[in-house]
């Protein structure tokens, strides 16, 4: 899958997604000190599902009508440490495919989606 992470995300729970078969661009390397509004374009440009600790980018998709159906997954979860971080992403990340297109929500048990507008770029 290809992600794009954004600034927030620690290192060590991005480092474990490649680990696992995924194409990550981290913003705090690739991009930092970039707006939401630029991030989310990037990951709109590049195809990547953008996950984040940030719920600006679902404001962006839904109320500002953005161009977001990259997909957007914010995590929502009670231990921030990035080994509970790597775990949960991964495990998140590997039971599905259907990212794409929807505004998930990843929390310590259970998966939320919604389909995000689909608004031609």
């Amino acid at each position: 899958m290809r992600i794009l992470a954004s600034e927030n995300l620690p290192g060590g729970a991005i480092a474990a997604l490649p680990l696992n078969g995924h194409d990550v661009v981290w913003i705090r390397e690739d991009l930092p000190g970039s707006f939401d509004i630029q991030v989310l374009e990037r990951a709109q440009d590049d195809n990547r599902i953008i996950i984040t600790f940030d719920k600006d980018y679902g404001e962006l998709a839904f109320r500002y009508g953005l161009p977001a159906t990259c997909g957007i997954i914010l995590f929502r979860i009670s231990k921030p440490s990035y080994e509970h971080i790597a775990n949960l992403s991964v495990a998140a990340l590997n039971q599905r495919d259907d990212w794409a297109g929807h505004f998930s929500v990843i929390e310590d048990t259970r998966i939320r989606m919604k389909p995000l507008p689909n608004i031609d770029a």
